[in-house]
């Protein structure tokens, strides 16, 4: 009997040890942006939300969203952000919510949403689309909690290397995808190493570049090109 309770022991312990299936084998993919660059909503609510909820690459990704692109800093503690203060304004939403909700998906739908609003010229209408948990959001947004996620998220960006030329700027495994960015797919179906590849990965528009032909020229905010001048200050 006590032989059998140690064995016993022994195995809840390597049974506790062990990592969730398939964690150890999922490709990183960083996404660094910024709210209300065309070309950033457009890329995650057209190619990157179809790509990972449609077509279930979710399932073999780790995905990071960095909402700071190309905002820069400004003296007395403001911020430049390239598209005005209602970018910084919508950044810092979208890093709370980053922050605050815990599943993947509830996040990205959450950004997906306010992005979408931008590409039809609504996005003032943001909080519509945290109507389902708003207190916790806007406590963030209206707190110091809001201007230190930023800041990591700004210490994240500044200290890309290479740094990033434009936005949205992509990472597969840390590698950044450049100027390829829309051939997103076919670099996460390279680098995954696991068992169960989605059918995605198997897709003969994958291997043909699809979203690239789709989109035949790619368009990106460049840093430097700053639409706006005006500060966006913070008061907490």
């Amino acid at each position: 009997m006590a032989s059998c309770h140690k064995m016993l022991v022994v195995l809840i312990f390597l049974l506790a040890m062990e990592k969730p299936f398939g964690v150890e084998d999922k490709v990183k993919v960083s996404l660094y942006f910024e709210s209300l660059c065309p070309y950033c909503a457009n890329f995650i609510v057209n190619q990157l939300g179809k790509a990972l909820f449609q077509w279930n690459l979710i399932s073999i990704v780790d995905l990071k969203m960095v909402p700071w692109g190309n905002t820069q800093f400004a003296p007395n503690h403001a911020w430049i952000c390239q598209h005005g203060p209602d970018e910084c304004m919508i950044n810092m939403v979208e890093a709370c919510a980053i922050n605050l909700l815990p599943q993947t998906e509830l996040r990205f739908k959450l950004i997906e949403c306010i992005e979408n609003l931008d590409l039809q010229g609504r996005h003032s209408e943001w909080r519509s689309c945290i109507q389902n948990n708003p207190k916790p959001i806007m406590d963030c947004y209206q707190s110091r909690m809001g201007v230190d996620l930023e800041l990591k998220f700004a210490d994240d960006t500044n200290h890309l290397n290479p740094p990033h030329r434009f936005v949205p700027w992509v990472l597969v495994d840390n590698k950044p995808l450049e100027e390829d960015y829309q051939n997103f797919v076919a670099y996460i179906c390279k680098a995954y190493k696991g068992q169960n590849k989605p059918e995605a990965c198997q897709q003969h528009h994958v291997e043909t570049n699809f979203f690239k032909e789709a989109n035949s020229s790619y368009h990106v905010c460049y840093t430097g090109e700053n639409k706006h001048s005006l500060p966006f200050s913070y008061n907490v």
